[in-house]
């Protein structure tokens, strides 16, 4: 399956893992790399010592670290870390990151911009992305309003001839062929690759996302708040527990008690408690029945959308 990704890339599928922090670790990268997409590190909030031994993992494959734009603003020097160590790509999500492009290309390695907006993703591709993903807010973890469905031909139209993944919504070969429909050249997956042998965070968190289904997820503040980060306008796709039907909607009154609160909340992670601790899942979770080596999962997508590309109606 050859497009502007896989050409662009130099893989040989157009499935790129999403950047998912905490979770997409280098073993998760190195194994969809090996399997022929394109493994991302989740760099998350930045943590120097973690990013430099996940790292080790991928040192004889192809890999990218992606980025919180507003968060590697307030630590940059971890860009240097990662571009020391030759990565194919470096993704940056929420946040201006026209800065760090020409630094991105100057080391030999290519930029991808997620955006959720047609604006966002015009400023993108003026800046320089070699790559723009344009991202519904199906997806699990932060994101926006804007639905993949319309997005992503939207972009893909607005941002020509750079090409565009589409990201949110997609576990299966279907959501591949689909986004190939509406103009994109690839996928970016996250919620199904949480549920992989390889992805780190909680057993339960994958087990949840195992046994619950789209409708048990919501978009919330919740969790940013009791965590203490501030992320402006944007809010997460979590699975519905005992903390958002505790807290969600009564975002006010969590912000009031947030000290006794975060404790608490912070002793409940260490527990594995997934009653309260953040369960980041997309509205795909429907689709999800068991958890898998990621190279099995990378394969089924495409062989699933090679089916699905060559169906005619009867």
């Amino acid at each position: 399956m050859h497009t502007a990704v896989t050409r662009l890339l130099g893989i040989q599928h157009p499935v790129l893992l999403a950047p998912m922090g905490g979770v997409s670790g280098g073993q998760l990268a190195r194994a969809v790399s090996n399997a022929g997409g394109l493994g991302l590190i989740g760099a998350g909030y930045g943590d120097a010592d973690w990013l430099a031994q996940e790292m080790t993992h991928c040192r004889d494959c192809r890999f990218g670290v992606g980025f919180i734009t507003w968060s590697l603003d307030a630590k940059p020097a971890l860009l240097e870390q990662v571009l020391a160590q030759s990565p194919a790509a470096i993704m940056f999500s929420f946040g201006d990151c026209a800065a760090y492009i020409p630094r991105v290309h100057e080391a030999g390695a290519l930029a991808i911009c997620q955006v959720q907006t047609l604006s966002d993703a015009r400023r993108a591709a003026e800046t320089g992305a070699d790559l723009i993903v344009a991202q519904g807010t199906e997806g699990g973890g932060h994101g926006a309003i804007r639905s993949t469905f319309s997005l992503v031909p939207a972009v893909v139209d607005a941002v020509a001839p750079v090409p565009v993944v589409a990201a949110g919504g997609v576990a299966d070969g279907r959501g591949l062929a689909a986004a190939l429909m509406l103009g994109a050249s690839g996928v970016l997956v996250g919620t199904r690759l949480y549920a992989s042998d390889e992805a780190l965070g909680l057993p339960a968190a994958k087990q949840a996302i195992v046994h619950h289904g789209g409708d048990q997820t919501l978009r919330t503040r919740v969790f940013d708040i009791v965590r203490g980060y501030d992320w402006g306008h944007y809010t997460g796709r979590v699975i519905d527990n005992g903390f958002t039907r505790d807290w969600h909607t009564r975002e006010a009154a969590l912000a009031e008690s947030v000290d006794s609160e975060r404790q608490r909340y912070q002793e409940a992670v260490a527990r594995g408690d997934a009653e309260t601790a953040v369960l980041f899942a997309g509205e795909a979770i429907d689709l999800i029945d068991e958890i898998e080596p990621a190279a099995e999962i990378v394969n089924r997508i495409v062989t699933q959308a090679d089916a699905a590309l060559e169906w005619k109606p009867g």
